[in-house]
């Protein structure tokens, strides 16, 4: 079954260059449908913000915001592929604690609001987590998509953290590992060779598709995803991934909770900064952080300050990016993502 109403033009993009505390430029676009809002959308580690735009599908997300009446905001932090920052080595901290801030200064300069809605998909709601127990300031409601404070993956993801593969991998001097494809390349080849001996189940026939496991691991359910956007849109919003990134990430993944890069209890040990409200949001299927993680996070909260600020949400039948790409997403999925932001508006 597909989207039964037609989907509302993009406006013109404003886009904006944002310096951060040390020099790097991340990017704002904006996309001023309405007033709501105003909210920023960050999308996962190594992709684009203009992952949430996609023409592969009836609607995007940024489309059904804008009927919706909201001035969207898409964040490119320094991890995305359409910018030179994300071939250059950083932690999930610099994210967190220079892009974020940063972000969120900009938007309520530019449109004048005190407050701002904020969206963090993935790594994009665990730097968004980190950025809040920072200390960060601006936020009137936020939704943590798939992570928040507790990166938690499946076994496999978890072995890879243990046995230090980025430790290992930044050993033997490789500095990143991207999801472009070449088949006259070593990795290339060795990938595609590994990977295809692996059994999948629904995995479109593609290497990039088979790439992006390889790294990342589970990202779709594929039943929820189009060929169109699988072959098309999924390539080109994918890119680069950092080593010293990953190091990070696995440490964190060791310790069960978000950690600053050094292993501290840098944000979590900050609960009051969580005082406001906060929505949580994945697929019940999902394998690439799997949902007791979110939920840890959830009860954490609930724990320190009660109830009403909270809300949590697991979806049927999806599981982690295709919550946000898929076909059939504005029926199964962004009408209860569109429920929360409009109790704070």
């Amino acid at each position: 079954m597909q989207s039964a109403t037609v989907a509302a033009p993009l406006p013109p993009a404003e886009v904006h260059s944002v310096p951060t505390s040390d020099g790097t430029a991340v990017r704002l676009t904006r996309y001023k449908f309405g007033t709501k809002g105003p909210l920023i959308l960050a999308p996962g580690y190594g992709n684009a913000a203009r992952a949430f735009a996609i023409d592969t599908v009836p609607k995007n997300w940024v489309q059904y915001l804008g009927e919706h009446g909201y001035d969207v905001w898409l964040l490119d932090y320094r991890a995305s592929p359409d910018l030179p920052s994300s071939f250059t080595q950083f932690t999930v901290d610099d994210i967190a604690m220079r892009d974020w801030p940063a972000a969120v200064d900009t938007v309520r300069r530019e449109t004048g609001q005190d407050e701002v809605q904020a969206m963090g998909h993935c790594v994009g709601g665990l730097s968004l987590f980190m950025a809040v127990g920072g200390g960060m300031q601006g936020l009137r409601s936020a939704t943590f998509s798939s992570l928040a404070g507790h990166p938690i993956p499946t076994p496999g993801n978890q072995a890879r953290a243990w046995a230090r593969m980025a430790t290992i991998f930044k050993t033997l001097g490789i500095k990143g590992l991207n999801t472009d494809y070449d088949p006259t390349a070593w990795d290339g080849k060795l990938i595609e060779r590994v990977m295809k001996v692996v059994p999948f189940r629904h995995v479109y026939d593609n290497p990039v598709a088979r790439r992006i496991y390889f790294i990342y691991g589970d990202v779709f359910d594929y039943e929820n995803i189009n060929q169109p956007t699988m072959e098309q849109a999924v390539p080109s919003f994918f890119g680069n991934g950092n080593i010293t990134f990953f190091e990070h990430i696995s440490l964190m993944i060791r310790a069960g909770a978000a950690r600053d890069a050094r292993g501290r209890d840098a944000y979590l040990a900050n609960l009051d900064n969580f005082k406001f409200p906060i929505n949580f949001i994945t697929g019940e299927h999902n394998k690439m952080f799997v949902p007791k993680g979110l939920q840890r996070t959830y009860d954490t909260l609930r724990r320190a300050h009660g109830p009403g600020n909270y809300t949590q949400h697991v979806i049927s039948d999806y599981a982690h990016l295709d919550l946000w790409l898929g076909t059939n997403a504005e029926r199964d999925v962004w009408p209860t993502a569109l429920a929360e932001l409009e109790k704070h508006n």
